[in-house]
């Protein structure tokens, strides 16, 4: 983290445990959120991840004060606005510290669940990345809570899950990257059986897929590009879109290019 921040988080937070009010570590993050605008802060918000971990001796009050900040509706810290950057840090906070044993992380995966549902979606976006900070570090209790989010049929929490799955770091290990395909079989398996695909939120985890599908290929691309030819093959309109997007991405293209161009061939010809 740049170096700035970790002092001064660090000083902040030490203050918040001493007094606990937050206005001033509150205000600190929203005045550096670079909001409105087009980018948040991203390394802020990591950096205060970071430094939200780092004192989990006192990981009661720091959760408190995260479980806190998230519980503030959305009309008080609209999207776009910097009120809205601590909120997605507090998400990201969360995460932070369900990453330090299985328990927490169960905890933590139940916590920001339904901020994947959220009209903001940066909001939306800290919990794929709080999702990416528990499986990291206890991928066992993290993967097992993600499965009840596919079962749900809620089209946002899959969206969190294929965009917190779909993390090069992540995919490293063998195990998440099982269980990442799998999780997307999964998701696929529900599109395909949907019948009303006109709401807002179908489209945006359609538009995830878009993409990540072709990270989680990447990372076991012998089961993964089988699994593509037979979506290739099916008649569904909007899982062959999804098929032909993440064929264009770079990372499949350049080094699997036998594969994407059987793929190509065999969808034009259908």
């Amino acid at each position: 983290m740049p170096l700035e921040y970790g002092k001064e988080l660090a000083d902040l937070l030490a203050t918040y445990l001493t007094r606990y009010t937050d206005g001033d570590l509150h205000a600190y993050l929203a005045a550096r959120s670079r909001l409105p605008g087009p980018r948040a802060n991203l390394e802020l918000a990591a950096a205060f991840a970071k430094a939200v971990q780092d004192q989990d001796r006192e990981w009661k009050a720091l959760w408190a004060l995260c479980a806190r900040w998230t519980s503030i509706p959305p009309e008080e810290a609209p999207t776009n606005d910097a009120r809205e950057f601590p909120v997605f840090c507090a998400i990201r906070g969360i995460g932070a510290l369900g990453a330090q044993s299985s328990t927490r992380a169960r905890e933590a995966l139940a916590h920001v669940r339904p901020f994947a549902r959220d009209p903001r979606w940066r909001v939306r976006e800290a919990v794929a990345m709080a999702v990416q900070d528990v499986v990291e570090r206890e991928p066992g209790a993290g993967l097992r809570a993600l499965e009840d989010w596919i079962d749900s049929e809620g089209w946002l929490e899959m969206r969190a899950v294929a965009a917190g799955l779909a993390e090069p770091r992540l995919l490293e290990d063998a195990k998440i990257a099982r269980a990442a395909l799998d999780m997307h079989q999964r998701i696929l398996r529900q599109v395909r059986s949907a019948e009303d695909r006109g709401s807002e939120e179908f489209r945006t985890l359609r538009q995830c897929l878009a993409y990540s599908i072709s990270v989680v290929v990447a990372a076991r691309p012998d089961a993964g590009f089988r699994w593509m030819k037979k979506l290739a093959d099916s008649k569904d309109p909007d899982v062959v879109w999804v098929v032909k997007e993440n064929l264009k991405k770079g990372r499949l293209v350049s080094r699997f290019p036998g594969w994407v161009q059987r793929l190509q061939a065999m969808m034009r010809r259908a």
